[in-house]
């Protein structure tokens, strides 16, 4: 038996990864306690999406209320799955910057000593697996702020001749610069997936993801950009735009299409590797343009304000080169842009935040 093991199992990505594997005949094991509702609220409480997942896939979704830095309970499941274990997703963080700085102790625990407790079980107990691990671009701090950048109307945009133009890859530096507490926490965890990999010869792949999204995201004020924004428009709460002239552009990438990215390295493993993965030039839009599309689906105006001040370590313009990734797996590939992805937010969660 192939066990799919996924920590986060309630939120974004996990969740995605439960549906796409258990639509596949896989048994899915999650790990999820919802602490996203301590981070961020009982509003960004992933229980909703718990049970839907136990209501949808019954004996084929295992679930386990369990910390991932409780070292003696990880090791429980990992024990009673043992070598069944083929592939661990693990997607559970502290996934805020503002959140990281009022909690260091807890932002590092989670997001670097949690990592370090799954690997050091999967190295232990089943080694031949796949071990997934969802990074995140604030890994290269704030260096792309150092970009020569363009202002246009709604956006800014980087010099069509800098080598960076179709997006950042994998080359950029992650020294020298400021990174944020999150940022650093998940650097770690980042080092710590790689040197799993070179060190102990395991299928290690660490995914550095821009932005990610999907209906199943329970955005909030702190995290979740393109839900929350949605969502506000759609209730008329205040939302609030940081710096930048709201001209910041992002590239998105639906859930599936990274599950889907996830599923490709699965069936054909490297040692080791880090991809950034996003929604590169395909699926990319500024603040302003965002509002725009809420607007335009929504058919309402948002009720939103501008602080001059950015977050710290906040990006002014990222857009993922992904050329790497999909030189390794050619028959991968984007299919959602940021309308569809709108969209689908808006028609899967409206009678829910109406």
């Amino acid at each position: 038996m192939n066990i799919i093991l996924v920590t986060g199992a309630a939120g974004l990505i996990g969740s995605e990864s439960v549906r796409f594997f258990c639509e596949r005949g896989f048994t899915v094991v999650g790990i999820d306690n919802n602490m996203r509702a301590c981070f961020f609220g009982e509003e960004a409480s992933t229980e909703w999406n718990r049970d839907r997942l136990l209501q949808d896939y019954g004996d084929q979704y295992i679930h386990y209320n369990v910390d991932i830095r409780n070292q003696e309970e990880i090791a429980k499941v990992f024990k009673t799955y043992n070598k069944d274990i083929s592939l661990i997703i693990h997607t559970a963080a502290q996934p805020s910057h503002d959140w990281a700085a009022k909690d260091p102790y807890t932002d590092f625990t989670v997001n670097a000593n949690g990592t370090l407790v799954l690997l050091e079980n999967t190295r232990q107990i089943c080694p031949e697996a796949v071990f997934i691990f969802c990074s995140t671009n604030k890994v290269y701090g704030d260096t792309p702020n150092f970009l020569p950048l363009v202002e246009q109307e709604l956006r800014w945009e980087i010099e069509q001749t800098h080598p960076y133009s179709n997006g950042i890859d994998e080359s950029m530096s992650i020294d020298s610069c400021k990174h944020s507490l999150f940022g650093a926490s998940k650097v770690a965890a980042d080092i710590l997936v790689q040197e799993y990999g070179r060190y102990f010869a395991m299928k290690t792949a660490t995914f550095r993801g821009g932005c990610l999204t999907g209906p199943s995201h329970a955005g909030t004020k702190l995290h979740g950009f393109l839900s929350y924004l949605i969502k506000c428009t759609i209730t008329g709460k205040p939302y609030q735009v940081y710096g930048y002239q709201g001209k910041q552009v992002r590239d998105n990438i639906h859930s599936y299409d990274l599950v889907n990215a996830f599923y490709h390295f699965y069936q054909a493993p490297r040692v080791a590797e880090v991809y950034n993965i996003g929604g590169s030039r395909f699926s990319n839009c500024s603040m302003l343009e965002a509002i725009q599309n809420c607007e335009a689906i929504t058919e309402k105006k948002l009720n939103w304000s501008y602080e001059e001040s950015n977050r710290i370590g906040d990006h002014i313009w990222w857009i993922s080169n992904i050329d790497k990734f999909k030189s390794h797996y050619p028959n991968w590939e984007l299919t959602y842009t940021i309308t569809d992805i709108l969209k689908e937010i808006f028609t899967q969660n409206i009678s829910r935040w109406v």
